[in-house]
C-alpha cells in the first residue's frame, strides 16, 4: 500500500484547506496519508516511513519561510526523495516574484521533480480545481518514478 506524508505549516487556515483537500484526493485514489500540521508540538513523523512527502507552506515577510518550516526541516536532518511541495501566498505583498516563495525555494531546496503547487490565499472557486489536479498529477508523477 502506497503511503504519503502531508506535512504543512498554517496561520491564517489557508494553507491546512490546502493540504485537506489535498489529503481528500489523495485517498479517494487509494493513498494512504498521514497529515502533521508543522509546529504542533507532535513528535515530527519520519519521512522513510513513507513513500513520499508533500511538505506545505504559507510565504511569510516578503517571500521568507516561516521559521516554523525551516525547524521542521533541520529536525528532519536529511532531504527525503520523492518530496512535492505545495504553499499559499498572496500577490499583493510582495507582487509576483515573491508569490509563494517559500514553496518554490523549498521545491529547490528538496530538487523536487514536480512543479509547486501555488494557491492566491485560499484554494476556494477556480483555485479548488488547481489543487485536486495538482493532487492527481503528484499521483501520476510518483507512479511513473516507481513503474
Amino acid at each position: 500500500m502506497v503511503s504519503f506524508l502531508i506535512a504543512y505549516a498554517s496561520w491564517s487556515g489557508n494553507t491546512q484547506e490546502v493540504a485537506e483537500l489535498i489529503e481528500e484526493t489523495l485517498t479517494s485514489n487509494g493513498i494512504t496519508v498521514t497529515t502533521y500540521r508543522i509546529g504542533g508540538g507532535i513528535a515530527i513523523p519520519d519521512p522513510r516511513q513513507f513513500d513520499a512527502m508533500l511538505i506545505g507552506s504559507f510565504t511569510w515577510d516578503q517571500g521568507a519561510t516561516p521559521d516554523e518550516v525551516k525547524d521542521f526541516v533541520a529536525d528532519i536532518g536529511y532531504k527525503p526523495d520523492n518530496v512535492y511541495v505545495f504553499g499559499t501566498g498572496d500577490t499583493q505583498f510582495g507582487g509576483d516574484a515573491l508569490f509563494c516563495h517559500a514553496a518554490v525555494k523549498l521545491a529547490r531546496f528538496y530538487a523536487s521533480g514536480y512543479e509547486p503547487l501555488q494557491i492566491e490565499q485560499s484554494p476556494r472557486g477556480v483555485q479548488e480545481e488547481k489543487v485536486i489536479e495538482w493532487s492527481k498529477g503528484v499521483i501520476q508523477h510518483w507512479n511513473y518514478l516507481n513503474e
